[in-house]
């Protein structure tokens, strides 16, 4: 039987890729392992390789395709004994057959991070027209996407077909029976049900793409003069990056603290460990610490410090974790990586500063893998390299804080009852509410200022 190849989820919050580049043709031979395409994510170019063997018998999807959403079908391949000439796409607009007698697709792992999603063809019989809303047990199959999209506008999934692999409900085909206007809103709960009334469903949105405060693209450029500015379209990682910030604003409840936090010990401790790296075969040294490199592993210590506040908000109950893991801000062009330090309160300070050094060149390159940029429980942001002294970030969901660093400066304050210039840094964390109350969020960005100060407790 023919197999098909399925754009692959590369990451859990992955809805669209970019099929950048098909490194197999038409007719070409495919073992298992050979990289069939590299598919573009909204953070990442990444290889997807076969997992079974055959020819590739059409591709389905052309290079350079943008937005192609996960699970459609992108190509497929002939399998041993089958005439490749012979094989015909399924219609359904490039949506898998469904095929009742096949297991469901499976989703494997590659050696690169990718994730490579087959289904077997049946052709269905002709005429005959995919079931709607397909169930198990009185189940509505349907995607979470497919779902959470149904519930915000009020559409009635029993009435939707499904084009997704064996019937599946997927996002397509809610967005295409709220345009045909044919279903009818989600029954409300009777007077009865345990559970809150569904909220009506959303006005329609003017026509265009939605800019600022609801406005259409149309109604933006209507305030600006014809030939006064260059329209730059969104790419995936912009798009991510204004759709979960926003997000966060408007669902994670922040407050801000801010500390002053000397820095005179950490710079001659800096200085001194710096001095005393070894040197590699060709001489160079074998770390240089940053200040930012004690900034992440404060954090990690004074998560483990404080376990509480360790801790991320997961809508019914709050996940308290055993190790503690600090992203890192990292800027690219048009956007930005955090990648995650992993157990930073166990790794030594030029374990932090080499790992940094390798995020930071393969983030510009966005060659990081997707497990290396997920997860965490808090974030640092420095922009004291720009000059910056004071400022407030926005926390990266799902985690519960962000440390926002500014730049060390020279500063008079009062030791002793006489004035003294000391080098003074300023952090600002911002603390999701729901997991961080103000006592709890003071507690660990004090004792993030104690080791900061006190820096030999970080060798130790």
């Amino acid at each position: 039987m023919p197999i098909n190849v399925l754009m692959p989820a590369l990451s859990p919050t992955m809805e669209k890729g970019n099929l950048a580049k098909w490194l197999k043709k038409e007719g070409d031979l495919v073992k298992s392992g050979d990289v069939l395409a590299e598919i573009e994510t909204d953070k990442a170019t990444m290889e997807v390789e076969a997992i079974d063997e055959g020819v590739l018998a059409k591709i389905l999807v052309a290079e350079g395709t943008a937005d192609v959403p996960v699970n459609d079908l992108i190509a497929i391949i002939a399998t041993e004994g089958e005439d490749p000439a012979s094989i015909q796409a399924p219609a359904a607009g490039g949506a898998a057959a469904p095929a009742p007698k096949a297991e469901a697709p499976a989703q494997n792992s590659t050696p690169g991070g990718g994730t490579m999603a087959y289904a077997r063809v049946d052709a269905a019989p002709e005429g005959a027209k995919p079931a709607s809303a397909p169930a198990t047990g009185g189940r509505i199959v349907a995607s979470p996407l497919a779902r959470r999209i149904a519930g915000q506008e009020g559409v009635d999934l029993s009435a939707v077909t499904g084009s997704g692999p064996h019937g599946r409900i997927i996002e397509r085909d809610v967005r295409a029976a709220m345009a045909s206007g044919t279903t009818k809103a989600a029954p409300a709960p009777t007077a009865a049900a345990s559970t809150p009334a569904a909220a009506p469903p959303k006005a329609a949105a003017p026509a265009g793409a939605s800019g600022p405060v609801g406005l259409t693209t149309d109604q933006v450029r209507g305030f600006y003069a014809k030939g006064s500015y260059e329209e730059v379209p969104l790419d995936g990682m912009r798009k991510t990056i204004a759709k979960r910030l926003t997000e966060a604003m408007q669902v994670a409840p922040h407050f801000y603290l801010t500390v002053d936090c000397e820095l005179d010990a950490l710079m001659a401790l800096r200085e001194q460990l710096n001095k005393s790296a070894g040197t590699t075969k060709d001489g160079k040294p074998l770390f240089k610490l940053s200040v930012n490199d004690f900034v992440i592993k404060a954090m990690g210590l004074a998560l483990m410090r404080v376990p509480a506040a360790n801790a991320v908000w997961a809508e019914d109950r709050i996940l308290r974790f055993n190790n503690a893991e600090v992203g890192v801000a990292v800027a690219i062009d048009g956007g930005l990586f955090t990648p995650v330090i992993r157990r930073a309160d166990q790794k030594t300070l030029s374990t932090i500063s080499n790992e940094m050094k390798d995020f930071a060149a393969r983030a510009r390159a966005k060659k990081l893998k997707p497990d290396e940029y997920q997860g965490g429980v808090t974030s640092v942001s420095n922009l004291g390299m720009f000059g910056i002294k004071h400022f407030t970030a926005v926390i990266n969901p799902p985690q519960s804080s962000i440390l926002a660093v500014g730049a060390g400066e020279k500063r008079v304050v009062v030791k002793d009852g006489a004035p003294a210039v000391v080098q003074v840094m300023t952090a600002t964390m911002s603390c999701d509410h729901r997991v961080l109350d103000g006592a709890l969020g003071a507690e660990l960005i004090s004792a993030f200022k104690a080791l900061i100060e006190s820096p030999m407790g970080m060798l130790v």
